[in-house]
């Protein structure tokens, strides 16, 4: 008699299969042990902090690939680091999709650019973005820099130009850009994300 395998029928076998090894005293834990291994066997770990929020939760990212020149790694596994002393292990809705951020093929891979008036995007090269920032910067500093206050006093501050740091910036990092922003070009709204 042929039974038709269904999903459902699927399970079922599997279910009782199982439930039949173990009355029988079969040790079905290295089976299960073997079964979690084998997705991360051939991965190298790499740690990391989760760029989503300022918690900065420590996570460990699973590579596939034999690091040859042509072989580019791609992420197969996000889990919570262990021994990180904020998250100890646990990650947060947000910070468990890691892995479909950045293995995803809508992901942007360069700048793209919307002239004013324009009806569509251009890519550009990172060189050119980076130079548009500075001119734009520049442009903006020139015109709207406030040199002094109602009483005489010497201000040197720009209001018209906020910069944002992220939360897996280092202190060193946050250090640096108070100093180019605020120091360098007197810019007022300054902040980084691990204090918002």
């Amino acid at each position: 008699m042929d039974i038709p395998m269904t999903r459902r029928s699927f399970l079922k076998i599997g279910t009782i299969g199982g439930l039949t090894a173990s009355t029988f005293g079969f040790d079905l834990k290295p089976a299960f042990a073997q079964v979690r291994t084998l997705k991360i066997a051939r991965t190298t770990e790499t740690r990391s902090i989760c760029p989503y929020c300022s918690v900065s939760c420590g996570v460990i990212l699973h590579t596939l690939g034999d690091r040859s020149k042509n072989v580019r790694p791609t992420v197969v596994h996000v889990e919570g680091d262990p021994d990180h002393p904020i998250n100890q292990g646990s990650l947060c809705p947000k910070g468990v999709t890691l892995k479909e951020n950045i293995v995803n093929d809508r992901r942007l891979t360069q700048v793209l650019y919307r002239a004013p008036g324009s009806d569509h995007w251009e890519a550009k090269s990172w060189e050119w973005a980076f130079d548009r920032i500075a001119l734009l910067i520049k442009q903006t500093r020139d015109a709207r820099l406030i040199e002094k206050d109602t009483r005489g006093r010497i201000l040197n501050a720009l209001t018209a130009v906020g910069v944002i740091g992220g939360c897996t910036d280092c202190t060193e990092n946050n250090y640096l850009l108070v100093k180019a922003f605020r120091a360098g070009l007197g810019v007022i709204p300054l902040e980084q994300q691990a204090r918002i």
